[in-house]
């Protein structure tokens, strides 16, 4: 029986320690908080110490006039106060964003220093044509002051940033600083040609290079498809070929005549493409993933939002074996946009709903074709014959095409948004629902994860949305669960223990789950009351998994958000874990077996609890706050399959994670997202849908359920032949996906792309995304990883590689010497991303069981550049950041090599996930004392907080973290490595051009092998 007890009465409160380390210095970032917007824990654990916020969005001045009509939001629905500082979930119209004179949110790809000031709204694009500005506009777009970077002191990302997904529109003319993957391009133009130098490989393929302002020219080659290259790089000419190892024909193995510099690697570009997706009525191959890029929605959708592995789709499924390419989709249908993109169009077709095909179902697009002068159109996906409705009906130009299509977005965009009609709705669209659950044993209490979740809590709150729609409820729990009555009348929360964790149940059917606008003061009363109450617990056990259905159970009715804070391994209640066995307990694997048992769930009842939760619509996010094992193989089962995802915080610590926890959190809560969501993508007759993969639940074949679905999410899609496509004719893909906005709207987004098709072997080489070829064998490696064994994984992964290359060897170059290396111009990085595959975390055996576990988790819903990144990290100097002048925050990239690294040198490295600053041995300690203020890099503890102090060096130093973090929408956090040190050999890891204790091989190694296993085949 449920035990009420008072919140308050039991406990003390603690004292207020102080943390050595952070600094008192009147420079020191811990004194300025305000100014530099760093979300930074003011005390120790068990303090309810709340955080400063990462983003704090500064008070606009202005209001900008109305933009042109192409979306625009209103004001929210009656009722109904918007959210501060919160993204819509569409850039464009409707009225479910925050109105004009809301401060801006953080969240944008990468985003500006400097802005444009107008924001202006449009109206909503109604069946009849597009109707008068609206009245409602967005305020000006923050400008941060010049001393953001210089004057004052600062550690997080720029503040306001303007919303993701809003009308920010901003020609290419204007200044921009928009971080690319590989830097932050501060110019609207291409670099200058690349020094001319022997390469120790023949790289084929070549195209011309992409110029700003305009998108690539039509092909000049009669049997092949122009494509960008690979970040930036400005290629050779088409049918030109680059130099061999040397003009004599010398092999690859000649390491006397081979340069380690002239190797294929990737380049950085630092101006943004301008690109439109079609051009002169043909798709436009899209820039690549990981440059930074500005499009314009000319009848296909932006790549942002849906990428193919091949731009040309090849007609025989016999011509794609051949090539050794796969045909895939990697889906990302909520991506944040570039600011200077137009919104998307949002069009309300009123109770009839969307114009759609009888047969298959297919919506309105650029592509179908209309004929009997526009009373009649024929679908792109079907072919059926449809008849137009008479409200419809439009006359036809000379050209075919309705003379109104210009006017309509669902007939010349790409990508469109249609409110959905009631006929979509099985119930009221739900409400937004966030429910928290924080781990309260000794083990979080003692390292400071409960009073650092609590805190983060108690200021997130603000920035969920306002008005009745919005619900909040909050459970604690160790070996019971504890529920709290925030009912209004009450002077105090009161808790409600729940000792059964075997069969749990809810204490109270009302009054657990309150709306946010009648209890707030009860829930900041509540959790700042929480770690001072479990201050003296003494209860080591975690019912987690009870815990997590107890608190399904109190928002089964009605969907919702539930985040949950961990600590611990749960080792009671209903299905309670282990360690597994010695394996588990000790992190080390042994060989093969941990293939097959550590990296799979202990119990296949967590999936079943998993399918329940999706099927009532509530989306589970896991925030593992540990310092020891975890089995995240098997809580990861939950998150991935309700559309969540894991947050992994190890090993935890109290003075450097607090601030991550934080943004973390408010990021999850800020970001675009949808609720009770449902997506399909359907192809043109002749090509079907294989598989999805992702964080989804899928109980019909054709629809992928999502509870929750955000703008961080990517769900891969593999596609079939089913019959044999005609050459010189195109496939079209669309994806739509029904989904709730946080302010109960129903929408349906939908993204079409269309393709020309192929029987040319070659052109196939010409049209490969590698990202997006790479990213989609990254997937399915993680789907192998924990049920093959390693040494199979590694052999498949090369496999695929030599196969690629092989093909285009036999089928698309003429006779050459067999000493030479060719490489297609597309897919020069192919080597490079395969070797860093094999030396990934999620590959490795020494790897410790929850790092390789997360690997997996997080490899599922990552998109096409985070995958990249995460692989293939970024490595730039730190001690040279005074000398660097070319225009980007970020400096150089540098080769993951030690032949780039020095003992007199201090080195970044980050994957969007972690970040890890290396310290040689002998680096000046005039250097230490400008960046860390110490003299020896033994006087700092592996995990810091990076602080900035008032010398040049240091404050680019920032600068470039900034930057990083603003890319990402993540905050990274810091770990100190050095020399002789396990997080010394943690950061040479990371170097994948080198060879490894292991055996795995470097990179000029590598290629040596490619190359004898292709010649191999060949004979």
């Amino acid at each position: 029986m449920a035990t009420p007890m008072s919140p308050r009465a039991p406990r003390q409160p603690s004292p207020r320690p102080h943390s050595p380390n952070l600094s008192q210095k009147p420079d020191s970032l811990s004194d300025n908080l305000q100014k530099l917007n760093l979300s930074k824990p003011s005390s120790l654990p068990n303090s309810a110490a709340t955080l400063a916020p990462f983003i704090r969005s500064p008070p606009t001045s202005s209001i900008s006039a109305p933009s042109k009509p192409v979306s625009s939001p209103g004001a929210p629905p009656p009722g109904l106060v918007p959210r501060p500082n919160v993204p819509p979930c569409v850039a464009s119209v409707m009225p479910f964003g925050p109105p004009g004179g809301q401060p801006l949110p953080f969240g944008t790809r990468p985003p500006p220093v400097s802005l444009p000031s107008s924001m202006g709204g449009s109206p909503v694009i109604s069946p009849d044509g597009p109707s008068a500005p609206g009245l409602g506009s967005r305020p000006n777009a923050f400008v941060p002051p010049s001393s953001t970077f210089g004057g004052s002191i600062r550690n997080g990302p720029p503040v306001g940033v303007p919303p993701p997904m809003m009308g920010t529109v901003r020609s290419p003319g204007q200044a921009s600083s928009m971080g690319s993957f590989l830097g932050s391009p501060q110019v609207n133009h291409l670099p200058g040609p690349p020094t001319q130098s022997a390469s120790p490989l023949v790289a084929t393929m070549g195209t011309q290079p992409w110029t700003s302002g305009q998108v690539a020219p039509p092909t000049v080659m009669p049997d092949a498809v122009q494509l960008p290259t690979v970040f930036g790089i400005r290629p050779p000419q088409p049918n030109q070929l680059l130099s061999a190892i040397d003009k004599t024909g010398a092999t690859l193995e000649d390491s006397g005549k081979t340069n380690l510099n002239q190797v294929p690697r990737p380049t950085p570009s630092f101006s943004s493409i301008l690109h439109d997706t079609r051009q002169g009525n043909q798709a436009n191959p899209p820039p690549p993933a990981t440059c930074d890029y500005i499009v314009s929605d000319t009848g296909n959708c932006s790549p942002r939002y849906m990428r193919c592995t091949i731009h040309q789709i090849p007609c025989t499924a016999d011509l794609l074996t051949n090539c050794g390419m796969q045909l895939a989709l990697l889906v990302q249908p909520l991506a944040l946009p570039h600011p200077s993109e137009e919104p998307i169009s949002v069009v309300d077709f009123g109770e009839n709903g969307p114009i759609r095909c009888s047969r298959c179902k297919g919506y309105i697009n650029p592509f179908v074709k209309f004929t009997d002068n526009g009373k009649q159109f024929i679908c792109n996906f079907c072919g059926f014959m449809n008849y137009t409705p008479q409200e419809y009906q439009c006359n036809l130009g000379p050209d075919g095409r309705r003379r109104d299509a210009d006017e309509r977005p669902e007939l010349c965009k790409g990508t469109v948004e249609f409110v959905a009609s009631k006929e979509y709705m099985t119930r009221d669209p739900m409400l937004s629902v966030y429910f928290f659950l924080i781990d309260v044993s000794m083990n979080a209490i003692q390292t400071g994860a409960t009073a650092a979740a609590c805190a983060a809590i108690n200021q997130v709150i603000a920035d969920l949305p306002e008005g009745p729609r919005t619900m909040v409820g909050i459970a604690t729990f160790d070996s019971t669960i504890h529920f709290y009555n925030l009912k209004r009348a009450l002077q105090q929360p009161l808790m409600l223990i729940v000792p059964d964790v075997q069969d749990v149940y809810i204490p109270l059917e009302t009054d657990v789950v309150v709306q946010l606008s009648e209890c707030r003061q009860h829930i900041a009363q509540l959790l700042e009351s929480i770690p001072t109450m479990f201050l003296d617990n003494r209860t080591a056990e975690s019912a987690f998994v009870a815990a997590i259905k107890a608190a399904f159970l109190a928002i089964k009715s009605t969907g919702g958000k539930l985040l949950v804070f961990q600590s611990v391994l749960p080792s009671v209640g209903m299905i309670a874990l282990s360690m597994r066995d010695s394996e588990g307990r000790t992190n080390i694997s042994v060989g093969e077996k941990e293939a097959h048992k550590l990296l799979q769930p202990a119990d296949k009842t967590l999936k079943t609890m998993a399918i329940e939760f999706a099927e009532c619509q509530v989306c589970v996010d896991v925030f593992i706050t540990t310092q020891t094992y975890a089995d995240i193989a098997s809580i990861s089962v939950i998150p991935g399959t309700t559309g969540g995802q894991v947050y992994y915080y190890y090993p935890f610590s109290s003075v450097s994670d607090p601030a991550k926890l934080y943004n973390d959190l408010r990021w999850n809560i800020t970001r675009p997202q949808g609720f009770e969501a449902v997506m399909r993508v359907r192809c043109s007759q002749g090509i079907e849908v294989k598989e999805y993969h992702g964080n989804f639940c899928k109980r019909i074949p054709t629809d992928v359920d999502l509870p929750g679905i955000d703008s961080d999410k990517a769900i891969m899609v593999t596609l079939k032949h089913d019959d044999k496509l005609q050459d010189g004719s195109e496939c079209a893909f669309q994806c739509a996906l029904l989904y709730t906005t946080v302010y109960g709207q129903r929408r349906i987004r939908i993204s079409t792309l269309s393709l020309p098709c192929t029987s040319n072997t070659t052109n196939l080489f010409q049209a490969t995304d590698l990202d997006t070829q790479f990213v989609c064998s990254l997937k399915q490696v993680a789907n192998l990883i924990p049920s093959t064994p390693l040494l199979q994984i590694r052999e498949k992964v090369t496999s695929i590689c030599i196969n690629n290359l092989l093909a285009y060897r036999k089928f698309c170059t003429t006779a050459t010497s067999s000493g030479q290396f060719i490489l297609p111009e597309a897919l020069k990085l192919l080597p490079l991303y395969t070797l860093a595959l094999t030396k990934s975390t999620g590959l490795r055996i020494d790897g410790r069981i929850d790092d390789r576990s997360f690997w997996i988790s997080y490899v599922s819903h990552i998109s096409t550049p985070s995958a990249i990144c995460l692989v293939l990290p970024r490595m730039i100097a730190v001690h040279k950041l005074d000398l660097e002048e070319n225009g980007s925050v970020i400096p150089p990239i540098l080769p993951l090599s030690r032949e780039y690294l020095s003992e007199e040198g201090i080195y970044l490295l980050e994957n969007g996930v972690d970040g890890l600053i290396y310290i040689g041995s002998l680096v000046d300690s005039d250097i230490l004392r400008q960046l860390f203020g110490i003299s020896s890099v033994d006087e700092k503890t592996t995990q810091f907080v990076l602080q900035q102090y008032d010398n040049p060096l240091s404050k680019k130093l920032n600068r470039v973290v900034n930057e990083i973090r603003c890319q990402w929408c993540s905050y990274l956090r810091w770990t100190l490595c050095k020399k002789g040190d396990p997080s010394g050999t943690l950061f040479l890891s990371y170097l994948v051009e080198d060879p490894n204790p292991k055996g795995g091989q470097s990179y000029l190694e590598f290629l040596v092998h490619l190359h004898r296993s292709i010649q191999s085949k060949m004979s």
